[in-house]
């Protein structure tokens, strides 16, 4: 919890920059311990807090004295970033992407940074924004799409070359200073710009870009790219034209037809004219059938324009309502405004404009247009009567080469022939550890393509692939027939998996595509790809490191550290028990100087987390 003061000039930062003022004494906030406390907090649960940069340093060792130290040098001006550690991360597609790994200190200084520039800019973002933003995620933009992209016809892609490599730092510098009236600020983002990067043990400067892998180029890059935003929104803003598309003509006067006879058919009725009513009636279904054949309205109305956007990073989709020439003129001046604005070049191999009803990738999802699925109930008269729309609907779909690879990067088997394969390294594992490593891979598939039409249909074959897959690599392990693996899993509601915790009998269900429905809304957590986890580190660390008591030995007379367990990357090509048990012990533990280093020699005995809770209590 942070403390008044910190917290007053935190909450003020906001309502400034709404209100289009320059922000200044963001370099005494980086003086105040609280605000490390809170960046270190934010990092030390990811993945890379214990991958080193080019020093070797991690965050295993932090400690309170290291805050007052990284203070102090940012203070008086002397504190220097390293050049980050470049590491070549595979591509789905063959090729590779550059990802810059910094040091623990440059880590944390970038944490403090980020807190900061987001109370400045999140208030100022557009909401057509969702890539690298709280509470934002692929799913917030997806459902952007789905459920107001009403009436598109045509599909602007446009992919930009390199983005995070080509980042110009004078046009980035400058759009800060607009937001910023702090030179020192400026000077330490500058210095993170500029550390330039290692690879192969050779340096090598950096004239542009933020390194991917920086916890402060993702916010970077969104106060970048949020020029292009404004740029779009005020296309937008000349483009739209109309309130509502024209009617169709022919459709009206049926409509109208269909309203007068039925009216002549309730007087023919009245009067006992019943023959010549049912003739009436019989025109009338004839020109129901014929009106149900078109649109309500005007779907190539010249006098109704829309342009709609969605960003997600630097993916970004634009929808055009109007002729294919408009759609083409709206990707000549994005791309015209990347080059000259922003100094960014679009790929003309990828970047295109789609025909809606075709569709065009984004997120990893088939975006396209369904024609006439939308039935409305509009009131004429005194009638109320039902018409199709002639707005296309958004689908979004599974694209089935997306779970091609997926299969393939997994090893169940051949999708086409549905041939499924036995996992031959989880065979040393436990029934339930092979059952949970499957359940979190389809789940996680599952999750992300939660969104799209007809989900469980889409997925059924990858799905069964999967199950076999899991009930083979069983039937390796315990000798038995894939049938009698099933018949021993059988429950009345799918397969399980039962085991015993303190001579209680528990289960886990193998997944199945049914719990889509009943799967949680993870929110920005979507993004992240599940992986098998069980447990993660307390969230009072700062308590009990601000306590300087060893949870080891209990001492109060040795500074204090935090120890940081070994991450799971480290066990990735051992078995999987090895992980779970490294999953269980991924926690953070304060330690007195001489026992972390005992521990890390060697000659401390490991503690379980009930030894630990009870020394933390004693």
């Amino acid at each position: 919890m942070l403390p008044d003061t910190l917290q007053r000039r935190l909450e003020s930062i906001p309502i400034l920059s709404r209100q289009g003022k320059r922000i200044n004494g963001l370099s005494r906030m980086m003086a105040d311990p609280l605000l490390w406390e809170q960046a270190y907090a934010e990092i030390a649960s990811n993945r890379g807090a214990l991958t080193p940069g080019v020093t070797g340093e991690t965050l295993d060792g932090f400690s309170l004295e290291r805050i007052e130290r990284i203070i102090g040098q940012i203070t008086n001006g002397s504190y220097r970033f390293a050049p980050v550690r470049r590491v070549l991360i595979p591509k789905a597609n063959g090729k590779t992407r550059p990802l810059g790994i910094p040091t623990a200190s440059d880590k944390l200084v970038q944490a403090a940074v980020k807190l900061l520039l987001e109370r400045i800019y999140e208030p100022v973002f557009s909401p057509r924004s969702h890539g690298f933003r709280r509470g934002r995620s692929c799913h917030t933009a997806l459902e952007h799409i789905k459920d107001t992209w009403t009436g598109v016809k045509w599909l602007v892609d446009v992919d930009v070359v390199g983005f995070f490599d080509n980042i110009d730092h004078g046009i980035l510098i400058d759009l800060l200073e607009r937001k910023i009236d702090d030179k020192r600020f400026i000077r330490l983002i500058e210095g993170m710009l500029k550390a330039g990067y290692m690879k192969d043990w050779s340096f090598n400067a950096t004239y542009s870009g933020t390194p991917q892998g920086g916890v402060v180029s993702p916010i970077l890059a969104n106060i970048y790219l949020h020029e292009l935003d404004q740029f779009l929104t005020e296309m937008k803003a000349r483009f739209d034209r109309g309130k509502r598309r024209a009617e169709n003509p022919r459709y009206r006067n049926l409509t109208i037809g269909m309203y007068k006879r039925r009216l002549r058919v309730e007087r023919l009725l009245s009067e006992g004219r019943e023959a010549e009513a049912q003739a009436v009636l019989a025109k009338i279904r004839e020109m129901e059938t014929e009106r149900s054949t078109m649109p309500s309205k005007n779907g190539l109305d010249p006098n109704f324009k829309r342009l709609l956007f969605c960003r997600y990073a630097d993916d970004f989709i634009i929808g055009v309502i109007g002729s294919k020439a408009d759609a083409r003129e709206v990707m000549a001046q994005v791309t015209d405004y990347l080059r000259h604005r922003l100094r960014l070049e679009a790929s003309p191999e990828k970047s295109k404009v789609s025909k809606a009803s075709k569709g065009t990738m984004f997120l990893g999802y088939t975006v396209i247009t369904v024609t006439g699925s939308r039935v409305r109930r509009t009131k004429l008269g005194r009638r109320v009567v039902r018409s199709r729309d002639c707005a296309d609907r958004i689908h979004l779909r599974v694209p089935h080469d997306r779970l091609v690879r997926f299969n393939q990067r997994k090893g169940y088997g051949d999708l086409g022939r549905l041939k499924a394969m036995h996992r031959r390294y989880l065979v040393d594992s436990s029934m339930l550890e092979i059952v949970l490593a499957y359940n979190a891979e389809m789940r996680g598939l599952a999750n992300y393509y939660r969104l799209a039409y007809v989900a469980k249909f889409s997925l059924r074959k990858l799905w069964f692939l999967w199950e076999t897959s899991l009930l083979k690599t069983l039937a390796f392990k315990l000798r038995l027939s894939v049938n009698q693996v099933a018949r021993r899993l059988k429950t009345r509601d799918g397969l399980a998996v039962r085991f015993k915790v303190d001579g209680k009998e528990r289960s886990v269900a193998v997944f199945n595509l049914k719990h889509i429905d009943r799967l949680p809304n993870l929110g920005p957590n979507v993004d992240r790809w599940a992986v098998p986890h069980f447990t993660k580190g307390r969230s009072d660390v700062m308590d009990r490191l601000r306590a300087k008591q060893c949870e080891y030995c209990g001492s109060t007379e040795n500074p204090c550290e935090v120890h940081h367990s070994r991450r799971l990357a480290d066990v990735k090509d051992t078995p999987l028990w090895k992980q779970v048990a490294a999953a269980r012990r991924r926690k953070r533990v304060v330690l007195c100087l001489p026992c972390h280093k005992a521990l890390h020699a060697g000659q401390l005995k490991p503690l379980d987390s009930g030894d630990m809770q009870a020394r933390r209590a004693g």
